[in-house]
């Protein structure tokens, strides 16, 4: 088997649900990030691009036709090279990243283009066709944003509730209090506003095109543990769970190049990372928070290490209380643990956020000098994904 490597990585700035990247196609964020990708690497010809692999959670609307070939295509890279769109939710991006370094590995590439994206702004309304012509009964629009939809009837009830009280039930299990999710939501916050002002974030992000958007949209400045305490909670009136202490609703895109160690040649810089161990894993679907545990312990196994060697974590925080319940199981030090900010601040474009964390990741290891990095994620109908990044 090959290495697979991580070379470079990209993302637009993550827009609010509704707000400056509102007008921006997703087969256009997708192009944006990939363009901006091959331009990080001017000596690399693009028809030397084995592949595009590229995630998506919806794929409802305008991401509909294959959104990592039309990305591909809008971008400008040649027609001959050929792409996916695959579809694991939330870690989409990731799932991504792992079949791009799988595809290296195996020698069937030597170098891939991965990613994703979402607009959970753009994602639309749907109706479920009738099953005879003319048929009698209404018809209900469902929101494709986010969530269950048309759910099968054959599907246990606890197995379909919401994303939130499935949090809940997480937070009952685990007895973690409104106040430490609240003081976890407070540091993702100032952590993603320090990593702007010190100028982070700008060697991984492009512009979009047409918007005036510069920073992730979603960095609350002037929040505080008082403010985050007088929200109200979302999914139960004696629950835990806000819109302060969980991620929102986001739109963005994000890419990696990956490749072998011989594709250095080529593309014309010295890789960031090797990707050194590759997890996956699920539980009950009411408990996908929790299911990023075991896939961190899968990858950690197959690169050969313990979580005493890790120095960096890049967890995506779709809820503050699964975060920490990860955290808790894990053992690790919570310094250690998404020190740049993460999705409750920066954004969480369910497509997109996978890309987000593992670029992020292996940029972070090279600034403090670890070795060692995991980036894991939490996906719907319980699921979870892990990547072992080694630092070169």
């Amino acid at each position: 088997m090959n290495g697979s490597f991580l070379y470079s990585a990209v993302r637009t700035p993550f827009g609010r649900h509704g707000g400056a990247l509102a007008g921006v196609r997703p087969d256009d964020l997708a192009a944006t990030a990939i363009g901006a990708l091959v331009g990080k690497t001017p000596q690399l010809e693009p028809a030397r691009i084995d592949e595009v692999v590229f995630g998506n959670s919806n794929g409802a609307g305008e991401d509909s036709r294959n959104v990592g070939r039309m990305g591909a295509l809008l971008a400008g890279l040649p027609v001959t090279v050929p792409a996916t769109t695959v579809n694991r939710l939330c870690g989409s991006s990731l799932d991504a990243a792992i079949v791009a370094s799988r595809t290296v590995a195996t020698g069937d590439a030597n170098l891939v283009v991965a990613g994703g994206v979402e607009s959970m702004t753009r994602s639309p309304w749907v109706l479920p066709r009738p099953e005879k012509p003319f048929a009698p009964t209404n018809a209900t629009l469902v929101s494709t944003t986010l969530g269950w939809r048309h759910v099968n009837p054959r599907f246990p009830k606890e197995w379909t509730v919401s994303l939130g009280e499935c949090n809940e039930q997480l937070q009952e299990k685990f007895g973690i209090s409104r106040e430490r999710q609240d003081e976890f939501s407070l540091r993702s916050h100032r952590l993603a506003e320090r990593a702007w002002d010190e100028g982070f974030y700008e060697p991984l992000i492009t512009p979009v095109p047409g918007v005036e958007l510069k920073r992730d949209e979603g960095i609350r400045s002037d929040t505080s543990l008082e403010k985050l305490a007088s929200l109200k909670t979302s999914f139960r009136p004696d629950g835990t769970i806000t819109a302060g202490n969980a991620s929102p609703l986001s739109d963005g895109a994000s890419a990696l190049l990956i490749g072998s160690e011989q594709a250095a040649d080529f593309v014309g810089v010295q890789p960031l990372a090797r990707i050194a161990g590759r997890g996956a894993a699920a539980l009950e679907p009411q408990m996908f928070g929790y299911a990023p545990v075991e896939a961190a312990e899968r990858a950690l196994a197959a690169a050969g290490i313990g979580w005493g060697d890790v120095g960096a974590v890049e967890l995506n925080e779709a809820y503050a209380v699964q975060s920490l319940a990860c955290v808790d199981a894990w053992g690790i030090d919570p310094e250690i643990v998404n020190t740049r900010g993460g999705a409750i601040a920066l954004g969480h474009p369910l497509g997109a956020s996978g890309g987000r964390i593992l670029g992020t990741l292996a940029h972070v290891l090279r600034e403090r000098g670890q070795r060692w990095g995991v980036a894991a994620i939490c996906i719907g109908v319980g699921q979870g994904l892990a990547v072992v990044l080694e630092s070169v």
